[in-house]
């Protein structure tokens, strides 16, 4: 099957946060993910997780690639030409030279890195001139590979997407490791809310959405917002794993197969 991409002339998807929250949420999450991996046993290093094989340690290894990736433009070219060289499906390539590049890594290693690299890729990220975040990327970006693909803006991935995946695989680490993954509404609820705001915004039907857990909320999106229940799709589930299974994590029936980007 060949891939489909979005209608011809359809504007480049941008990020819906403002620039000062993008960056308390780029902040704090890196923050989160240095204090999971730091409270980490040996053995829960050891760990497999859900992603492509990996172990908790291959994890946090692409999970640092990609701190190193926003941390300078050096980096990013690096990465991308190598990842090019390799073949394939780009981002598979490229999580697979992140892996690679720190190979043999202890984590002791890994979270130093990691705790340098950290303040340098919340910089660069947050220093992206204007003119350059409003830019599409040159390629179109996977939504649900191999069949679905859209044109991001620069800023769409240095402030919503860069950080998506730093948390969703703090997800994954808490699932493969039994570690409680610390949750809060003021930083990760505010995540959940871009996404459940993007969800509606990409299927575009009246819905009711009740997620509950830590992150508790009750949301209507559409226009019978005041309607009866009866009236639209409704869905309760945990916060976290309504985000796990629109990332592809988990499989969901109706609009909850709607696939948002993290």
């Amino acid at each position: 099957m060949s891939p489909t991409l979005e209608a011809p002339g359809r504007t480049p998807r941008k990020p819906a946060l403002d620039r000062n929250t993008a960056k308390r949420l780029m902040t704090t999450e890196y923050q989160r993910v240095l204090d999971q991996l730091g409270s980490l046993s040996r053995e829960q290093w050891r760990a497999d997780t859900c992603n492509l094989g990996w172990d908790v340690r291959e994890l946090a290894a692409h999970m640092l690639g990609m701190v190193a990736m926003a941390s300078s433009l050096r980096e990013q070219m690096r990465q991308t030409r190598a990842a090019k060289k390799r073949g394939g499906e780009f981002i598979d390539a490229l999580t697979a030279v992140q892996v690679d590049a720190y190979d043999g890594w202890s984590p002791e290693q890994i979270v130093a890195e990691y705790e340098r690299l950290a303040p340098k890729a919340v910089r660069f990220r947050t220093r992206m001139p204007g003119l350059m975040r409003t830019r599409p990327m040159p390629s179109p970006q996977p939504i649900n590979p191999p069949q679905e693909y859209e044109t991001w803006t620069f800023g769409y991935l240095v402030d919503v997407i860069l950080t998506r995946d730093q948390w969703m695989h703090r997800t994954d680490i808490a699932a493969a490791t039994g570690h409680e993954m610390t949750l809060t509404r003021e930083h990760d609820g505010a995540i959940v809310d871009d996404v459940a705001h993007e969800w509606a915004q990409r299927h575009g039907r009246p819905v009711r959405l009740a997620l509950t857990g830590t992150l508790e909320r009750l949301q209507v999106f559409g226009p019978t917002a005041h309607a009866s229940p009866d009236d639209h799709p409704s869905y309760t589930l945990d916060a976290v794993e309504f985000c796990r299974m629109l990332s592809g994590r988990g499989s969901g029936h109706g609009l909850l197969q709607t696939r948002v980007p993290f």
